[in-house]
């Protein structure tokens, strides 16, 4: 476990060395985990602070450092809440779901700009995070009603085959920092309806967002100790909640790294896992494509939210005869983007989320530099003067003439850059595209519909595009990817169910005798 300390430690020492001035450290909001339907502190007395990635002068907030014992609590507290709620009709538990999607409708816009504020991407973006929200929870209530299982023919005369959906039990929610109430809600809305309980750890990063969610469950009157809300490091609260032998149920989202080791402490105890981890995504640009809307699509999958999309478009790969065309507008309009504060209407990239996260990005940039033949074409610098003095911000990046085995076109930067690959036909592109550990998204921009679909059936993704981007996907399609991207599971959709429920089949058989399937004939007479 020493390595599953290290890894899951990572993400704990982000918050530290932050130094915010006296009068905001004064006027900073201290909140609390929320366990048995109570709003209390960490029985470790200590707090860490979430500072804005745009001026980090500025604290958030002052939230709870958990430890075990609190995730202890907040399971038992689960444990005790999990027959009252597998006993409520699914229809009425999509009721209070529903409510909740009013609240988050209601709040929408608030909760945008302190997700901007805590996070960083600019307020069309966060505001789109929230409105996923709204839309998973919508969509998903509609399953209290639909939670279908099927009925079937048996093979004995006079017995009856169905099977039906039941909760799996306690859930531990482990959800990332970029997109702090989207994704948590893909997994606490569908591990609801379902009839679970659950105990959730954001991301230390963006704790806010997620606890304005639990928030507004509290508000929608689901019941006390359904949802449980625990603050903390990965090191101690994730670490306990992956160890915890009463959680059923581990739905992770993160590096893959970090993700294998979860699945390892899972598979220990015969604990069920859900995996959705890194993305390396392509953009095929072939030679009869719409190029000024290719370089749309570019630009927002490789540096909407500043490139820290597990499904950013972090390479383009171009046919060699619109290739130095499409390079030359990319460059032109990325070195256009202004870079600055999120919650500025006129920014069009916001910082990106830490310290580590600057190290790791500048860290690509200098492999890229030293990468034989691969040429930085903009950007790749640290902005650290006037309006970017106090915040992590790097400028749009765009590495051209790289070649498909080199690093910053294998590994997950998972910021503003991105790698322009030359192509000399739609089979090279595509065995470029997958040419890589990952398999999450891919993207085909042509104008001929026979290249469209050969691209569609030959990429080994989870999601493909054609003529858009890598990143956009919908509440009511699956989503996850092949590979190192994840465990086989998706969520969103319909699909999201197999993985918050588990199948019972049932035979009812009143034929009055014993009848033994696969051994008894049967007489037709």
């Amino acid at each position: 476990m020493a390595q599953a300390r290290k890894a899951l430690s990572k993400s704990a020492k982000r918050s530290q060395g932050r130094a915010p001035s006296s009068s905001a450290r004064a006027q900073v909001k201290t909140f609390h985990n929320y366990i048995g339907g109570e709003w209390v502190a960490s029985v470790s007395g200590e707090w860490f602070e979430n500072a804005n990635p745009a001026d980090t002068r500025d604290v958030v907030g002052r939230f709870p450092a958990s430890t075990a014992t609190d995730v202890n609590r907040a399971v038992e507290a689960a444990r005790a809440a999990f027959d009252r709620w597998r006993h409520t009709p699914a229809p009425r538990r999509a009721e209070l779901l529903f409510r909740l999607g009013e609240i988050l409708i209601r709040n929408k816009d608030r909760f945008a700009a302190e997700m901007t504020r805590e996070m960083g991407k600019v307020l069309k973006e966060t505001g789109g995070d929230v409105q996923e929200a709204i839309d998973c929870t919508y969509y998903t209530a509609g399953e209290g009603r639909r939670l279908h299982g099927f009925t079937t023919p048996a093979e004995m005369p006079n017995k009856f085959a169905m099977c039906v959906r039941q909760p799996v039990g306690v859930c531990g929610l482990i959800t990332p920092w970029n997109f702090p109430m989207a994704i948590p809600s893909w997994k606490l809305i569908p591990a609801l309806v379902c009839g679970n309980t659950v105990v959730i750890k954001p991301a230390e990063d963006t704790p806010l967002s997620t606890f304005n969610l639990v928030k507004a469950c509290e508000e929608a009157g689901i019941p006390a100790g359904v949802v449980n809300l625990v603050a903390g490091y990965g090191d101690t609260a994730g670490r306990a909640l992956v160890e915890h032998r009463d959680v059923r149920l581990i739905s992770f989202t993160g590096s893959t790294e970090t993700g294998r080791i979860v699945a390892s402490t899972c598979a220990d105890r015969n604990a069920i896992c859900s995996l959705e981890m890194g993305g390396k995504n392509v953009i095929i640009v072939m030679d009869d494509a719409d190029i000024d809307l290719a370089i749309e699509g570019a630009l927002w999958g490789a540096f909407g939210t500043s490139g820290q999309r597990c499904t950013a478009s972090s390479r383009l790969v171009v046919h060699k005869k619109v290739y130095k065309q499409f390079t030359k507008k990319l460059v032109e309009r990325a070195r256009a983007l202004r870079v600055g504060d999120g919650s500025d209407p006129n920014t069009d990239v916001g910082p990106v989320i830490n310290a580590d996260a600057v190290h790791k990005i500048m860290g690509y940039v200098e492999v890229g530099e030293r990468e034989d033949g691969a040429r930085r074409a903009c950007g790749g610098k640290r902005l650290e003067k006037g309006e970017h003095a106090h915040g992590y911000f790097i400028e749009p990046t765009v590495f051209a003439d790289v070649e498909a085995d080199m690093r910053i076109a294998q590994e997950e930067i998972f910021g503003p850059v991105t790698c322009v690959i030359p192509a000399d036909s739609l089979e090279e592109a595509i065995g470029i595209g997958n040419g890589v550990r990952y398999g999450l998204s891919a993207s085909i921009y042509t104008r001929d519909v026979n290249r469209a679909f050969h691209a569609m059936n030959e990429m080994y993704t989870g999601i493909f595009y054609v003529n858009s981007s890598t990143i956009g996907a919908e509440v009511h399609l699956p989503f996850g990817g092949t590979k190192a991207t994840g465990n086989g599971h998706r969520e969103a959709g319909t699909q999201v169910l197999d993985i918050f429920s588990e199948w019972k089949s049932v035979y009812v058989d009143y034929s009055g005798k014993l009848q033994r399937a696969q051994i008894d004939e049967v007489n037709f007479e």
